[in-house]
């Protein structure tokens, strides 16, 4: 009894497996995940329509079910890099090493890069890469908020947030789209540096200003503009 149970989840899993890839494959091949079609999907899978619907209502819930599940699996590494402290943070850059976990989530994103570049491509789901960003958004605000100067809370701190995340996401998707040429490490260290260069700094002119100054200082014209 034992032993047909673990068949059955094991045949479950590959079969979902290559109908992820079959949808990967075909959105490769038509160039736009809406003129994919069940019958293509399953034909390049190998499988049948009736398999098809045993897991899945129609390619929107194979998407649906394939983005939910990388989501899940990503945030735990996520996670693990928002519990680093800035001095853990310190020190990796002062060693030329990367942040404690990003190895983990790069090779998360490498094992899962024979779908997640076609999903989150021109011709993908338009809105996995933004569910990918409130995901990560949603796992890093609540550590991100630890210790933070209370001055640099509000506005500018939602949109510095919003504007890191973005950037290290918009990376991840051009490693993608390159093929991943990049080695894990070599890419772990880069993203990690990338999070604390600034414009100034490529140049030899860094830039250095007030934060929490600059911070009141829009809430203030918020204030300000709110009165009027």
């Amino acid at each position: 009894m034992a032993s047909c149970v673990i068949s059955t989840d094991r045949r479950s899993v590959r079969t979902r497996a290559a109908l992820r890839l079959a949808l990967a494959q075909e959105i490769d091949a038509t160039g736009d995940l809406s003129r994919v079609t069940v019958t293509a999907v399953t034909e390049r899978a190998g499988v049948t329509r009736r398999t098809f619907y045993s897991h899945f209502k129609d390619i929107p819930d194979l998407v649906t079910q394939i983005e939910d599940e990388t989501l899940a699996d990503l945030r735990v590494h996520v996670e693990q890099i928002a519990a680093c402290h800035l001095g853990h943070l310190a020190e990796s850059l002062r060693s030329a090493e990367p942040a404690p976990g990003s190895e983990g989530l790069l090779l998360a994103v490498q094992e899962r890069g024979d779908y997640l570049r076609p999903l989150l491509g021109d011709g993908g789901d338009p809105a996995f890469a933004e569910r990918l960003k409130r995901m990560a958004y949603d796992a890093v605000v609540g550590r991100a908020l630890d210790g933070i100067d209370v001055r640099a809370v509000g506005a500018f701190f939602d949109y510095y947030l919003t504007f890191a995340i973005s950037a290290e996401v918009g990376v991840l998707l051009r490693w993608l789209e390159g093929g991943m040429r990049e080695s894990v490490p070599a890419m772990a260290r880069l993203m990690t540096a990338l999070m604390f260069v600034r414009p100034g700094d490529l140049y030899g002119r860094p830039i250095d200003f007030d934060i929490p100054s600059f911070a009141l200082a829009i809430k203030d014209c918020e204030e300000i503009n709110n009165v009027r």
